[in-house]
């Protein structure tokens, strides 16, 4: 039976996509059934966080539940707000470069590769535009609201849509080159995955538990691996989503569902070679030893890349809606509903700095580049942090 302790239920929209309609209600919204974060503990600090900037950016999500995550490139950093503002940052000196209005309401992205910073759309538009100098390169259309972040390699744009469809673009004029498609379950948490390109791969995580394999210049399905099955007898219960990015080192992929397992899976073929029975629906990253994810009880866990055992598990962030991590050197953070970024020692998850950079919640998880973590509030409110 679904725990009355998963308080995301109350926070996240779901959206039921049986004849194109969607749930506008939150579950479980009356305050008397809300899950209580749980208080702030008192610690040690033992590392100094310093913040090198913030800056206005715009709009953010506007209270929305949109993770609208920054991106990184060539010592840039791009966000974008949900009344459809685009702005690139320098990533050292926190100075605006340049700034693009797409007048539109903006729900995924921005994705960027060298040339490309991409977003994409509620009505079902994708937007492109130069990394360089922000102007404005086309505009295609696809099926439905795009929640995910474009991605672009090798001329092709991939982009996820609500419906289950992803659309490989030509990167040049946006142009469609192919089109994906799979079914969606009737009952969804309103999210997707990034897709993720490898080589000349796309890895997908889909709503049902499926992650597929598909050709990135074709659209053609390469392999397909049910990482978690539905179980129970209600339409809640038998849930299962990936809503989390997939995260891939070498040949491995790491990949966590809600309401089902967290998983590596072999890149090659798509077989399973360890899965542990964790839900999770913020997600995950990972370095040479360990993954790091964040379950749907916003309690932190450690698990070795190679078996999937347990390193270490952090419980003192319970419904504090916690993102997803990112780790920086030795040290793992995340963000919260407070506008808070915890900062945990990588080798034992004890938590040794906090810092609070928004009264309002941190949906995106925060970005790791080099030395420096970048926290983009659903207030607008973008940071850069580093830690002595």
């Amino acid at each position: 039976m679904l725990s009355s302790s998963r308080y995301l239920l109350f926070a996240l929209a779901l959206v039921l996509l049986s004849g194109c309609s969607a749930v506008q209600g939150l579950i479980g919204s009356d305050a008397d059934n809300t899950v209580p974060p749980t208080p702030l503990v008192e610690f040690q600090t033992l590392v100094e966080i310093i913040q090198l900037w913030s800056k206005d950016t715009g709009k953010g999500s506007t209270k929305q539940y949109l993770k609208l995550t920054p991106s990184h490139i060539q010592g840039k950093v791009f966000v974008a707000d949900v009344r459809g503002n685009l702005v690139a940052i320098d990533a050292t000196s926190g100075n605006r470069l340049w700034e693009s209005d797409a007048d539109m309401n903006i729900t995924g992205g921005p994705g960027s590769s060298e040339t490309l910073t991409m977003i994409g759309s509620e009505e079902g538009d994708v937007l492109a535009y130069t990394s360089e100098s922000g102007e404005f390169l086309w505009q295609a259309k696809v099926s439905s609201e795009v929640l995910a972040a474009p991605q672009e390699a090798y001329g092709v744009v991939v982009a996820r849509t609500i419906d289950g469809k992803i659309f490989g673009l030509d990167a040049y004029d946006g142009r469609r080159l192919w089109v994906y498609d799979r079914t969606v379950p009737s009952l969804t948490l309103r999210g997707t995955s990034n897709p993720v390109i490898t080589g000349d791969i796309v890895i997908a995580g889909f709503d049902g538990g499926r992650i597929s394999a598909i050709e990135l210049h074709t659209g053609k399905l390469i392999w397909e691996t049910s990482v978690s099955l539905a179980s129970g007898r209600s339409q809640l219960e038998r849930m299962v989503d990936i809503d989390s990015d997939p995260v891939i080192i070498g040949n491995d992929i790491y990949v966590a569902t809600f309401q089902g397992r967290v998983a590596s899976v072999a890149l090659e073929d798509g077989r399973i070679t360890w899965a542990r029975d964790i839900s999770s629906y913020a997600g995950l990253t990972a370095d040479e030893n360990n993954i790091y994810i964040t379950d749907d009880q916003s309690y932190i866990w450690a698990l070795e890349r190679s078996t999937g055992n347990s390193v270490w598990k952090q419980e003192n962030l319970y419904a504090r809606r916690a993102t997803a991590p990112a780790v920086i050197g030795e040290l793992v953070v995340v963000g919260d509903l407070e506008g808070y970024l915890h900062w945990m020692d990588k080798s034992n998850g004890q938590f040794v700095a906090r810092t609070r950079v928004s009264k309002d919640p941190l949906l995106a998880p925060p970005v790791a580049f080099e030395e420096i973590v970048y926290a983009y509030s659903s207030d607008g409110t973008l940071s850069a942090h580093i830690s002595q």
